[in-house]
């Protein structure tokens, strides 16, 4: 290529550079589209690299040729990049100008207390008031205090009602709370009130109203002369003050080992009011209070004489009573973690939770 074809492909050169850089919108874009033509590989950066093939007596006039192009490349990426440059600081002034600071900032979403656990909160602050303790106990308990103290030797037949989950360790996961009965009654004696909430393992066949992993609330109240008619004025305050207003409640026999005479309290159902659904088996009513008054057995298993006190217990499942107090209609709802299922409608206030809303 002598200098006469040189010439006319410089200027080429740059009249497709100067379409290019102004068809550009972004400082990125421009960048790439200097590499096309002044980097090594680029156009004009290729013409640089054939200075040493012309003859000795015309490398100075290539030269000279090639720097006032790429000079002239430069000016229009100067130019351009000053006019991208204009352009954004234009945007940003646009969009500093349509801010408003008084307005309300993006609010942040914010986490919640478990129903279950509002639940909970509400019944403690309940019970305390009635003068109960709130007591725990381990959720990994020896055979002693999950069957034995309670009523239920090895052989009796209502072992199989618990469907207990047993560890390697020869411990079990806890069927029920009731185990911390005669742990307070071993702990305190007699007089006694205190309320264990806690959670529970089941082997059950899992559907709308049956989890293996549940939460119940253990009541317990041991003194002279406590009666039946006890047991159902506490528990009648206690639904009266959770739900804020009359339930319709029944009691019926029930069998327990631990209590005698024992019984089941059932709530009319909230979810269908009392008409039938896949919550309440169509009955329209719901097991949620068994209770009973304290086994002489049990007693004697705590250290307390029966001759001298008599005591009521319940076991409130709390997982039912969220259900029916926050309109929830299948229990796998409250374990499965979707917190699309778990974030308010409820909502905190203070230490208990307001109306489903």
């Amino acid at each position: 290529m002598n200098l006469d074809e040189l010439k006319p492909i410089l200027a080429e050169i740059q009249a497709d550079a100067a379409r290019d850089f102004a068809a550009v919108g972004t400082q990125d874009e421009l960048r790439a589209a200097r590499s096309r033509y002044v980097g090594k590989s680029g156009t004009l950066g290729k013409l640089m690299g054939t200075i040493k093939d012309y003859p000795p007596a015309e490398r100075g006039q290539v030269g000279q040729l090639l720097n006032q192009a790429n000079q002239a490349l430069q000016t229009l990426l100067d130019e351009h990049m000053r006019r991208i440059e204009q352009a954004d600081l234009s945007a940003d002034a646009s969009q500093a100008a349509a801010f408003d600071p008084t307005l309300p900032g993006t609010r942040a979403p914010l986490g919640g207390v478990h129903p279950v656990t509002a639940v909970q909160w509400e019944i403690e602050t309940i019970f305390e008031r009635l003068g109960f303790t709130v007591e725990a106990g381990p959720e990994m308990e020896r055979d002693y205090y999950n069957f034995e103290a309670l009523n239920i030797p090895a052989m009796h037949p209502a072992r199989d009602m618990q469907d207990t989950f047993w560890c390697t360790n020869g411990l079990l996961l806890r069927t029920h709370t009731s185990p911390v009965q005669v742990r307070a009654m071993e702990k305190f004696g007699a007089p006694l009130r205190c309320i264990v909430p806690g959670r529970c393992f089941r082997y059950e066949t899992i559907d709308a109203s049956h989890e293996n992993t549940f939460h119940q609330c253990e009541g317990l109240m041991i003194d002279r002369n406590v009666s039946i008619a006890n047991l159902i004025a506490v528990m009648k305050l206690l639904l009266r003050e959770v739900f804020q207003r009359e339930v319709k409640v029944r009691l019926r026999p029930g069998y327990f080992p631990f209590v005698e005479p024992g019984f089941e309290l059932d709530m009319s159902c909230l979810i269908c009011g009392g008409k039938g659904c896949a919550t309440c088996k169509k009955s329209g009513w719901v097991e949620i209070l068994p209770c009973g008054m304290v086994h002489p057995n049990v007693l004697r298993f705590g250290g307390i004489d029966p001759h001298e006190f008599t005591g009521f217990a319940f076991g409130l499942g709390l997982t039912r009573l969220a259900m029916m107090k926050y309109g929830v209609r299948d229990i796998r709802v409250m374990n499965q973690g979707d917190l699309r299922s778990l974030a308010p409608p409820w909502r905190l206030e203070g230490p208990t939770v307001a109306e489903w809303s």
